[in-house]
């Protein structure tokens, strides 16, 4: 039996129809990437995009971007015929609105406004940061079990909030990570391999900076759990959490202050940007 909340669509994307049109662009974009002779890597290296938002794009679960659309149009001899989908693109994005559900939304939305943005995390990769299958990796066990479709769509969701780093100007953005998360070989050792080659490409952003937290201090100032800190465009720094799949944003400002106050002495305390990205290297060389 179908539960009735799988029948309903689950964002506006698919509601009115925006999904259809990115899955079109995907369907042109395949083909024409494999005419031209080019693997995923070799025209996302092209273009200035990761194979994992190629493939995304080319599956329909991504958005095509029209200034990727003008880039790719020439890569792939297209002769204008991606330039031309680019008003469709354009509508359909402005009806898509967002893909997130209905509790995340406001959180989602806060996020891609944000002028600063800071993540702790204990147990897991922050969505920002992971490869599209660390994220397949993490929704596939899931519990209870996801269906194969609902498993697409979250990853698309997750990669879709990637496009923050592409904004202009970009936000500033810091992590502080548990070490035992550079450990966790979610999805197999290559799957893994590369989650960690993305930490080291993200952290050499001018604009990101990634510390990891020992697991051999002996001290620790913030015991309750991961947390994210935003900055709002216009407003001041609310907190959020989430535990077991249930969201809270914390807008007081005396509890973010506190909140906030923790993370600074984290920060004090973890390994520095340097020596994160070397550790980081040690235990891709081990793996």
């Amino acid at each position: 039996m179908v539960d009735e909340q799988e029948r309903r669509p689950d964002t506006p994307g698919q509601e009115n129809g925006a999904m259809g049109v990115f899955a079109m662009v995907g369907r042109q974009l395949k083909p024409l990437r494999e005419r031209a002779g080019l693997s995923q890597p070799e025209f996302g290296a092209l273009v200035g995009y990761g194979p994992d938002h190629i493939s995304a794009m080319e599956r329909g679960v991504r958005t095509p971007r029209p200034d990727f659309l003008v880039k790719a149009d020439p890569v792939l001899n297209a002769n204008g015929m991606l330039i031309a989908v680019i008003p469709e693109v354009e509508d359909a994005m402005r009806r898509a609105r967002t893909r997130h559900p209905e509790w995340y939304r406001g959180q989602a939305e806060m996020e891609k406004e944000a002028v600063e943005l800071h993540f702790y995390a204990t147990h897991a990769v922050p969505g920002l940061l992971q490869t599209e299958a660390h994220a397949r990796a993490v929704f596939a066990k899931y519990r209870p079990f996801l269906s194969e479709e609902t498993i697409e769509k979250r990853v698309a969701d997750r990669l879709s909030r990637q496009q923050v780093f592409e904004h202009w100007p970009p936000p500033i953005v810091s992590y502080v990570l548990e070490e035992t998360i550079l450990d966790r070989p979610l999805g197999g050792p290559r799957a893994h391999a590369d989650q960690l080659r993305r930490l080291l490409t993200i952290g050499d952003r001018q604009n990101v900076e990634i510390q990891v937290m020992p697991t051999r201090v002996e001290e620790h100032p913030n015991l309750d759990g991961a947390f994210n800190l935003l900055v709002p465009k216009g407003h001041e720094q609310v907190a959020y959490l989430e535990v077991q799949g249930h969201p809270q944003l914390i807008i007081t400002r005396e509890d973010v202050r506190e909140i906030a106050d923790r993370y600074g002495i984290m920060r004090a305390m973890a390994l520095t940007p340097e020596k994160t990205r070397a550790l980081i290297a040690e235990k891709m060389e081990k793996l």
